[in-house]
């Protein structure tokens, strides 16, 4: 793909933004730890919602969702819009309690809720497991879905066995790296945001053109109906879950909806809340913005980002039927930038892939760095460390995180590991954490081998599957249910022959964070004085309307691009007046909220 002077203007110009605004903010983030990796808690919620939304938006989301739809149409999508539910959870029942709860990173929690040896283990193990093995694999796979963006667009010319891809992608790591480790969350949120327009605006100048390439929509269905001939309707929000020529077994559909919000651990839709959507809680200002923030990162997420890549993605199946029965069919995302993208709009996707890229780079760096510098260094190494010393070593720290991943980028790259295979792999890992994530905050009786036994189970079970189960015998929905189903069996069994936490350990985080619900009964009984907000009900009932609004938000606009006025109506009428019933729920929330403090 042939680049012009107008491309490598833009180009440019957005690596020299990046880096200005990292080094405007180096002194800042230099001055503490929470500085550092939280902006000082100081983030108003619109900066640090974008921050969440840019941090989901990486370089392999458009190729992930284009092998979805490749396989099962738009309906496949359902693999990570059933977060949802979830989602909208940690927005109107946890995200209050992470900012009350004064955590740095979500692994801190642990000894704020558990005491003892074990409670010490668990957070010095998990930050590194999280931070190294985990984290490692995200950006690694981040990388991987990059290069295939480069070898499809620059460099589709390049020799068999070539590197430069790699080489490319190590100077933008490089970029990144710099702006990073020098500004910490400043530099983070703020490219963040500015990261995050770049990549809409792109995605929605390529949804345009490639549409207008096929002759509209009305040509672009017809093509679908024959590249999809016998497999059912790939525009369908919900598929043909019966039929003889379903894209989606009933089953599969019901496990993602029913049990994937609750039952999955999976980086940016934690049960719960966790991992960099709970860093960014922790930035903002105070509770109101943190949960305003965590709104806005949902809708967004689910409701303003998907119809740019699914229209891409669609055009990219349309043009070449046989993306559906290839290894890695995400490849067909940038094939439409090489393909159809002129010049000026070359240099913009371009960046729009380096934006999502980098800002997925910086958030993991600076988010793995937290681990190992809170719960590791601070913790257990070096706790009398002052201030100069834990900054200095959390930048040595976001530069360790950025190299191993690299390393496993490298690793992802030259075995030619699919994005959608990396994301469908984590999701199974996490299966069976998410329950005890979830009651940990609403039920004494939890104690530290709860998320042990969880925990461990979790991979073991996970791995017995592997070994035994071959992985055609059975979807990986069901396997994710199955982990789930047993590991939630081994985390109660483990609760009931233990010990519950100390007395004195289970008031003290009950009298700071002032969970809701009966799971509290015993020890509110010793809290009188402690009045938790009441709020629990409405937090569940907002969390429904919520969902309703992105559920219905997805096929009206869907709806509204096909030219189905009637069905995009009643969608988004849907949508409206559920968005206007759970902000008045909510508000009345916030103002109980307001008076038990």
């Amino acid at each position: 793909m042939q680049l012009h002077a107008l491309d490598w203007t833009i180009i440019v110009a957005y690596l020299v933004l990046a880096l200005a605004i990292g080094l405007v903010f180096k002194n800042r983030a230099g001055s503490s730890v929470v500085e550092y990796f939280a902006s000082g808690r100081s983030l108003p919620w619109w900066i640090a919602g974008t921050s969440m939304v840019a941090t989901t938006f990486a370089a392999d989301t458009p190729l992930a969702v284009t092998g979805l739809v490749a396989k099962n149409g738009i309906a496949g999508n359902w693999f990570w819009w059933a977060f949802a539910f979830g989602g909208m959870l940690t927005v109107f029942v946890f995200a209050k309690l992470w900012r009350r709860a004064e955590v740095l990173t979500d692994v801190e929690f642990i000894e704020l809720r558990y005491t003892g040896t074990a409670a010490k283990f668990l957070r010095g193990f998990r930050a590194c497991y999280v931070a190294v093995i985990m984290n490692s694999i995200i950006i690694g796979w981040v990388t991987s879905a990059m290069s295939t963006v480069l070898r499809q667009t620059v460099l589709v010319d390049m020799p068999a066995g070539g590197h430069t891809d790699l080489l490319l992608i190590a100077g933008m790591l490089a970029i990144t790296g710099g702006y990073a480790v020098v500004s910490g969350m400043w530099g983070v949120a703020i490219t963040d945001a500015v990261q995050f327009v770049l990549a809409m605006v792109g995605c929605v100048l390529l949804a345009w053109v490639a549409v207008d390439h096929v002759g509209g929509v009305d040509a672009l269905r017809a093509r679908l109906e024959v590249a999809y001939a016998g497999s059912g309707d790939p525009l369908a929000f919900v598929p043909d879950l019966t039929g003889d020529d379903a894209l989606m077994p009933l089953g599969v559909f019901l496990v993602m909806v029913l049990t994937q919000w609750w039952a999955t651990w999976y980086p940016g839709n934690e049960p719960g809340g966790g991992g960099y959507v709970v860093q960014r809680m922790a930035a903002c200002k105070d509770e109101g913005h943190a949960v305003k923030a965590t709104l806005f990162f949902q809708l967004a997420h689910y409701c303003l980002r998907p119809w740019p890549w699914l229209l891409v993605a669609l055009v990219a199946i349309a043009l070449h039927p046989e993306l559906r029965t290839a290894d890695n069919p995400g490849v067909g995302f940038p094939m439409m930038i090489r393909e159809l993208a002129p010049v000026g709009v070359r240099g913009l996707l371009l960046v729009t892939f380096a934006a999502a890229f980098m800002s997925t780079i910086s958030t993991q760096m600076n988010w793995g760095a937290s681990y190992l510098v809170n719960d590791v260094y601070k913790r257990f190494v070096r706790p009398e460390a002052d201030s100069r010393e834990v900054v200095r070593a959390s930048r040595i720290a976001s530069t360790i995180v950025l190299l191993l991943g690299g390393g496993v980028a490298w690793w992802m790259v030259t075995s030619n590991v699919s994005v959608d295979d990396a994301w469908a792999f984590l999701a199974a890992l996490g299966a069976g954490v998410g329950t005890v994530f979830l009651l940990r905050w609403f039920w004494w009786r939890i104690n530290v081998w709860s998320e042990i036994v969880a925990m461990v189970g979790s991979v073991v079970v996970f791995s017995l599957f592997q070994l035994w189960v071959p992985a055609d015998a059975i979807d990986g929905g069901y396997r994710s249910l199955l982990v789930a189903g047993c590991t939630l069996v081994l985390w109660l069994a483990a609760t009931f022959v233990t010990r519950p936490e100390p007395r004195f350990h289970l008031l003290a985080f009950y009298t700071k964070v002032r969970p809701d619900g009966p799971g509290w009964g015993p020890i509110a009984a010793e809290a009188p004085t402690t009045r938790p907000d009441g709020t629990l009900g409405r937090g569940i009932l907002c969390a429904v309307l919520g969902t309703a609004v992105i559920w219905l938000t997805l096929p009206g606009i869907g709806a509204l691009i096909f030219g189905e006025t009637t069905n995009a109506v009643l969608c988004l009428g849907g949508a409206v007046l559920c968005a206007v019933l759970m902000f008045v729920v909510f508000g009345r929330a916030m103002r109980s909220t307001t008076s038990a403090a």
